[in-house]
């Protein structure tokens, strides 16, 4: 399945632009590799799947955040491991310039404060992630009411790129 999945975004059949920056690309293949792997609360980071805690502690997987912590580390950036730390690191940029590899935030309790879910955009009608105990990491809509942000994490790119 890597195979396909990685051929699969090269030949655009995921409608990945080309314009993706070359950490957003590793970060956005290396969560796309992980598709089919089960959601472990508090599970996974920079090293790969691993046993969560609470409800994950049985579950060798990703959480949101431990899958977006591997994927861009696969892309050398340290970007945290909670989505707390997710969302302040990067640079925020409207929705309308979404790359793909791009963080993506929800919130689906705007009385407390900071982001409750991420995951890394595909298109700008996709992501990746790890959405919830009992479910494996897919592909889903990124269209949400309870979208927060976007948040780019290649710092080293210059957007000049045409």
């Amino acid at each position: 399945m890597a195979v396909c999945v990685i051929a699969c975004l090269g030949s655009g059949a995921y409608g990945a632009p080309a314009r993706a920056s070359a950490s957003g690309s590793i970060a956005l293949r290396a969560a796309l590799e992980m598709i089919g792997v089960p959601y472990s609360w508090g599970g996974g980071g920079v090293h790969g799947p691993g046993y969560g805690i609470g409800r994950g502690a049985r579950t060798r997987g990703f959480d949101c955040s431990g899958l977006a912590e591997y994927a861009y580390a696969r892309a050398g950036i340290l970007i945290g491991s909670t989505t707390t730390e997710q969302w302040r690191t990067g640079v925020r940029v409207p929705e309308e310039l979404l790359e793909p590899g791009d963080l993506v935030f929800f919130d689906s309790d705007r009385k407390r404060p900071g982001p409750e879910h991420v995951g890394l955009a595909l298109d700008g009608e996709r992501m990746v992630h790890a959405p919830y105990t009992g479910a494996l990491v897919r592909i889903d809509p990124l269209d949400r009411p309870d979208l927060l942000g976007v948040v780019r994490q290649d710092l080293g790119r210059g957007d000049a790129q045409g």
